[in-house]
């Protein structure tokens, strides 16, 4: 009896109970697709990294005597669409059972839940045995709930898998140090050389180049310098606990044009893609921490496992609660077409200049600059979602939309209306000159509003709260903004107007 399993490309978990046993009948799946790589357009880094994750998986798979079937993006035998990959290899193999797992793409999980009503053998979806919920647990956890808060879901979290826990209170006393995590890097801590891997991809973008991919961002040398396999995965986090988890938490905010990644991980894409589980990552972290509790803080810790237990296990949970509706709102009704230099890097304005930078050499930015830098001058310019959803999805490593579009629409855009964040995370100026070096040099005054070479987030951030009173003003977390807001001359709103608009319409000339 033949059986095949689909491995897609974000599946790559080599202690999945699949590959427990070796069984004769059974054969793997995988393929390269232009249905993957065309759907948006993605970093030139991204379309690599899964690239050369995938095949290294495969690898990994056939030393291990599975039987592969894996079609690169050339293949003759590719169709390039998956569910034709599929009946193609069902024909040529006589298959009798098809298995998957659960995708974590609604788009995917569709194509394949309808293509399984049409095929006439027997089918069966896997768990992929990665995160530490099931993707209904969040709907049942809010059920009957008006607010959707992180907070109470990441309690649970912690009390339900004992995580920072003492009997049934938080281990130090509080839940959320967070407030201890919004240091300012001025280079007094010295931030320990970046891990990276050499492996030599220069193959595997020559293939994407004669496929005729359409891509986004750069890629100058033929290493790609994240990991692509289960050993570099582990190697990433141990000098992650080894040499960042002691100050993680206390820069993990921070902002600086000398440096990409400072403290982070560097973890996201191999977590995203499953070579590396969220449990073991936070095992990891804390056993490091019992080892060197004299010198590693629990803010640091508790600041790291929030992002992974809380921020990502909610995210995923959301996109499943809210999809397929979701992926369509637009709360504040923003137009605004997304300016040329976010596919640049080519303005004045230091702050964005620097993060687009970092994402178009790096396919990567931390999550401070994609929520405060680009996503706050999305939203203050009033981006339509569906473009800076499309940027986002396109230009990170680690972006899957599960991930990606409850951060972005929701959290970053607040184009759901406050289902995710309590409020829009907008700043002006000041907020970037406190977190970062980017306004010293920068050819724009954060102190100033107006002026010819005032930073034009200060205007758009005032015009912003005027234009949404609507949709905000009654928000409880906005009424000291609306207060000061309110007691602003009118000259003085007058000129605001005036500069925000002149921006909006001229964005490319910032």
């Amino acid at each position: 009896m033949n059986k095949l399993r689909l491995l897609l490309g974000d599946q790559l978990n080599s202690n999945h109970s699949w590959f427990t046993k070796v069984d004769e009948n059974v054969i793997y799946c995988m393929f390269e697709m232009r249905q993957e790589t065309d759907y948006v357009t993605h970093h030139i880094q991204k379309v690599v990294g899964f690239f050369a994750a995938m095949r290294a998986f495969a690898k990994e798979l056939e030393k291990a005597n599975h039987k592969v079937i894996y079609l690169k993006i050339n293949d003759p035998k590719n169709s390039q669409q998956l569910t034709q990959n599929l009946q193609n290899i069902f024909d040529e193999f006589q298959i009798e059972n098809f298995e998957y797992q659960e995708p974590d793409e609604y788009r995917l999980d569709k194509q394949l839940s309808d293509f399984c009503k049409e095929i006439n053998i027997k089918s069966k979806v896997f768990s992929t045995e990665h995160f530490y919920t099931e993707r209904e647990d969040l709907a049942t956890f809010f059920s009957g709930k008006k607010q959707f808060l992180m907070e109470n879901f990441y309690r649970e979290m912690r009390k339900k898998h004992h995580i920072l826990m003492v009997s049934k209170q938080p281990e130090g006393g509080i839940w959320n140090y967070d407030k201890s995590n919004r240091k300012k890097w001025n280079q007094e801590v010295l931030i320990p050389p970046a891990k990276s891997f050499d492996n030599d991809v220069s193959r595997i973008v020559e293939e994407i180049k004669n496929a005729e991919i359409k891509t986004i961002g750069n890629f100058y040398a033929k290493y790609f310098e994240y990991p692509i396999n289960r050993a570099q995965s582990l190697e990433q986090l141990d000098y992650f606990c080894e040499h960042l988890l002691i100050h993680f938490g206390d820069y993990q905010d921070a902002m600086h044009s000398d440096t990409v990644f400072l403290f982070h991980s560097k973890l996201s894409f191999a977590m995203n893609t499953k070579m590396i589980s969220p449990k073991e990552i936070i095992e990891k972290v804390l056993q490091t921490y019992r080892e060197k509790s004299a010198e590693i803080d629990i803010s640091q810790v508790e600041g790291f496992i929030r992002q992974i237990i809380g921020w990502r296990e909610y995210m995923r949970g959301m996109y499943w609660m809210l999809m397929p509706t979701y992926k369509s709102e637009n709360f504040l009704d923003n137009q605004t077409k997304l300016p040329d230099f976010f596919w640049t890097g080519n303005t004045k304005m230091n702050c964005v200049k620097n993060a687009v930078k970092n994402s178009l050499d790096n396919g990567y930015a931390h999550h401070i600059q994609r929520l405060m830098i680009t996503g706050n001058f999305a939203l203050l310019t009033q981006i339509h979602p569906d473009e800076i959803d499309a940027w986002y999805l396109g230009i990170y490593i680690d972006a899957i939309e599960w991930v990606q579009l409850p951060n972005t629409r929701g959290m970053s855009q607040f184009a759901d209306g406050g289902k995710i964040a309590t409020k829009p995370y907008i700043s002006s100026g000041s907020y970037i000159q406190k977190m970062s070096n980017y306004c010293n040099s920068c050819s724009y005054n954060y102190k100033e509003k107006t002026t010819k070479n005032a930073c034009p987030f200060n205007s758009l951030y005032w015009n912003f709260l005027d234009e949404k009173r609507t949709q905000l003003a009654s928000n409880f977390r906005m009424k000291m903004m609306y207060s000061l807001l309110n007691k602003m001359p009118a000259s003085e709103m007058a000129a605001i107007q005036e500069k925000a608009h002149h921006i909006i319409n001229h964005l490319d000339e910032y």
